[in-house]
């Protein structure tokens, strides 16, 4: 019996650690990081900062992590109520702190844009779970005390 809690230790152990890599490619800070699976993305600073604009920067990439994180969560929760979600967008607007190193985001606002045959009040709850329970990208935001705020628009009409 002690073999297999062992066993189910360590399998735990290796389901749950991530190795990522990260090679300089560009410039001085131009760097690019491959996951496990050869999917890579690029980063740099900004020019004012001595970077060359080759990629996103890295505390941007967290705020793509949260759209990223809580867009699966959302229609995974939406296709299990049998929801139609034929298009989905999110804008997300942070603001970091001033005057301070590290300059963690201090704000985030998030506005999820749901298209289809889609009841807004599913569609309410569903974001409420991602955004509260379900979304680890949130909760580790909220623990470096990051206040997130968020509104759901089921069909919102074009206005451009």
């Amino acid at each position: 019996m002690q073999n297999k809690r062992l066993g189910a230790v360590l399998l735990q152990k290796y389901l749950f650690m991530v190795r990522i890599e990260i090679s300089r490619v560009e410039g001085d800070f131009g760097f690019e990081a491959k996951d496990a699976y050869g999917h890579t993305a690029r980063m740099d600073s900004s020019r004012e900062t001595g970077g060359q604009d080759f990629g996103i920067r890295p505390m941007q990439m967290l705020l793509m992590g949260l759209g990223g994180c809580s867009g699966i969560d959302i229609v995974s929760i939406l296709k299990k109520q049998r929801q139609t979600v034929e298009d989905f967008r999110m804008i997300i607007d942070g603001n970091r702190e001033k005057g301070k190193d590290p300059t963690l985001w201090e704000k985030v606002h998030l506005i999820f844009e749901l298209k289809g045959n889609i009841d807004p009040d599913k569609a309410k709850k569903a974001c409420e779970l991602s955004m509260e329970k379900y979304c680890s990208v949130a909760a580790t935001l909220r623990k470096a005390h990051c206040h997130i705020t968020w509104e759901v628009k089921v069909n919102p009409h074009s206005s451009n």
